[in-house]
């Protein structure tokens, strides 16, 4: 519908729902997980940096934390060099770990940089690197189908520590931090990490009010492909002992709920496909995903 035509009392209405939410959250940290096709699709990116910085303009802290799996894929495949995965995971050399680092803190930090500045924000790009902000440790995958078994995927990371205080400073200004999920070792060597595991961690150690993760799916479905509103961590145990969370959502929802346990009020997978999704979860009554707590 052309917003021309919505009439003047509904505009009236949609604005006064939004009060109480931005009564409640003034002043509170919201972390975003910003990736899927709210990252690929340019008008899903720019509906995306104007809701980023209407939550700061009407007082929240919105920290950002982006992924970029395909631009990453597309990347490699410019420079003639194949992807190899283990149980789902890239195996990153060194050479596939410099191209990591220029897509991710490079192309994909500053596009999403430059459209939340032209949209009236303030961001600043980091990655883990900056003011030691996240230190990282080689990852070994134990083998699925033998635990005593362990894969070296090369510079894949976990998160050993996080140092909040940069972030913490950017948002005490009028700035809003945009992370590349790349940490540093104590060997001096940069570590690729999952972009959910550390939105998820950054999160907790912030105390954040929430925490948003974007998907390529309306939230967590049932085995009917029904949605799930909302989810209890005792909920969540059913769903992955009977398979229904499986694939790519487990390391979404493992985060999800380490976070819920860490003290993050609320934990939100919400579809990045469509349009206005962060205001819709945060500042309207119907919302447009999965809200899950700890209890």
């Amino acid at each position: 519908m052309d917003r021309a035509q919505i009439p003047t009392e509904l505009k009236a209405e949609i604005l006064s729902e939004a009060l109480p939410y931005i009564r409640r959250f003034h002043g509170r940290t919201i972390v975003v997980k910003y990736g899927g096709n709210a990252m690929t699709q340019q008008p899903l990116k720019e509906s995306f940096a104007h809701d980023i910085v209407l939550l700061k303009l009407v007082g929240m802290k919105p920290v950002v934390v982006h992924g970029g799996g395909p631009q990453i894929d597309d990347a490699l495949e410019r420079v003639g060099k194949k992807s190899r995965f283990v149980q789902g995971m890239r195996v990153t050399d060194a050479e596939t770990m410099e191209i990591v680092e220029w897509v991710l803190a490079g192309q994909v930090q500053q596009e999403l940089v430059m459209l939340i500045n032209r949209f009236g924000g303030q961001a600043v790009g980091l990655t883990g690197k900056d003011g030691g902000l996240i230190q990282a440790r080689r990852m070994r995958l134990p083998d699925r189908d033998d635990p005593s078994l362990t894969h070296d995927l090369g510079q894949v990371g976990e998160i050993e520590a996080i140092d909040p205080s940069p972030v913490r400073a950017l948002q005490d200004g009028a700035f809003i931090p945009v992370i590349s999920p790349i940490g540093f070792g104590a060997d001096g060597l940069s570590y690729n990490i999952n972009a959910d595991l550390v939105a998820g961690k950054i999160a907790e150690i912030l105390c954040a009010e929430k925490l948003v993760l974007l998907t390529n799916t309306p939230g967590v479905l049932d085995r009917d492909g029904r949605l799930i509103t909302g989810l209890t961590a005792s909920r969540i145990e059913e769903l992955f002992t009977d398979g229904t969370i499986s694939g790519g959502m487990l390391p979404k929802i493992s985060s999800a709920l380490e976070a819920a346990h860490g003290g993050v009020n609320s934990v939100h997978i919400i579809d990045g496909r469509v349009d206005h999704c962060l205001l819709l979860e945060i500042l309207t009554d119907r919302g447009v995903g999965t809200m899950i707590r700890s209890h």
